[in-house]
C-alpha cells in the first residue's frame, strides 16, 4: 500500500530511540498517522513541527497498519510563531483537528479552510476572527452547523440576535419572545454586519464553544476539549481591552 499527499502536520512525537510517530490532516486522505524512520534527528526534526506544510508518501504492507510516512518540506510556519497568539491559535487548531477528525476520512472543504487559517499565523491581527470562523466551518464539516440565515420561529433575515442551543438555528428578537433568556447570544461579526470588534468576535466563542462541547464532544462520548483552545481564549481575553 502506498500514496502521496500533502497536509498540514498536526503532531509528531519520539517513538522508540530514533522514530517519531506524526499526524497529517492531509487533502485527499483525512487525518493519518504513521512512523518517520529517523525523525528525531538533527536534519528532519525541524520539518516535523505542528503547522507546517509538508509533502508525505506513506507505505504499509496493509491499510490497517500504522505505516511509515516519507516527508518533505512544502511550506514552514515556524517564523510566525514568536507571536504568543499565533502560537496559541496553532496549538488550538492543531489540536481541534485531532480531537475531532476521524482517521482517514478526507474533509476537502475544511482542509482547504484550514491551510487558509496556518498561512494567517502570520498576521496575528486577522487570526483570532478567521479562527473563530474557523470553528463555525469545522462544525458544519462534521454535522453540527449552525443556520444563522433566517428567523427559525419567523423566518425573517432581520434582527437576528440569538440561536438556540438545541437545533443550532438564529432567532430573530421579535421570535425569542419570552424566551430570549434561554437562548445564545448571537454577535452579529457572525453574521457580517457592522464593524468588527474583539469583544464580539470574544462573544462567538462563547457560541461556538457550546455547540464544541455540547454536540460534537458529547458525541465522542463527553470527551473533554482540548486545553489549548482554552488557553488560546484565556490570551485573547488577556489582551483585548474592555469596550
Amino acid at each position: 500500500m502506498e500514496w502521496r499527499d500533502q497536509g498540514i502536520l498536526l503532531s509528531a512525537r519520539k517513538h522508540g530511540e530514533t522514530a517519531a510517530i506524526i499526524e497529517v490532516f492531509t487533502e485527499t486522505h483525512g487525518r493519518t498517522a504513521g512512523i518517520v524512520r529517523g525523525g528525531i534527528s538533527r536534519k528532519i526534526a525541524p520539518v516535523l513541527q505542528p503547522g507546517n506544510q509538508v509533502d508525505v508518501t506513506w507505505r504499509a504492507r496493509t491499510e490497517d497498519q500504522l505505516g511509515t510516512y516519507t516527508v518533505e518540506p512544502i511550506r514552514s510556519r515556524s517564523a510566525a510563531l514568536s507571536d504568543r497568539i499565533a502560537l496559541a491559535g496553532l496549538n488550538a487548531t492543531t489540536s481541534l483537528l485531532r480531537f475531532s477528525l476521524p482517521e482517514r476520512e478526507a474533509h476537502h472543504p475544511l482542509y482547504i479552510r484550514s491551510v487558509t487559517l496556518m498561512d494567517l499565523l502570520a498576521h496575528p491581527a486577522a487570526f483570532p476572527l478567521a479562527y473563530l470562523r474557523w470553528e463555525l466551518a469545522l462544525l458544519e464539516e462534521l454535522g453540527f452547523g449552525l443556520d444563522l440565515t433566517r428567523c427559525a420561529v419567523t423566518g425573517d433575515m432581520d434582527d437576528l440576535a440569538y440561536v438556540s442551543p438545541r437545533s443550532g438555528r438564529a432567532v430573530s428578537t421579535a421570535g425569542a419572545g419570552e424566551w430570549a433568556p434561554k437562548l445564545l447570544p448571537l454577535p452579529q461579526c457572525l453574521l457580517g454586519q457592522g464593524p468588527v470588534i474583539d469583544t464580539e468576535i470574544l462573544d462567538g466563542f462563547q457560541l461556538t464553544g457550546y455547540f464544541l462541547e455540547h454536540h460534537l464532544a458529547k458525541s465522542f462520548g463527553d470527551k473533554p476539549l482540548p486545553e489549548s483552545r482554552a488557553r488560546f481564549l484565556d490570551l485573547l481575553k488577556r489582551q483585548t481591552p474592555a469596550q
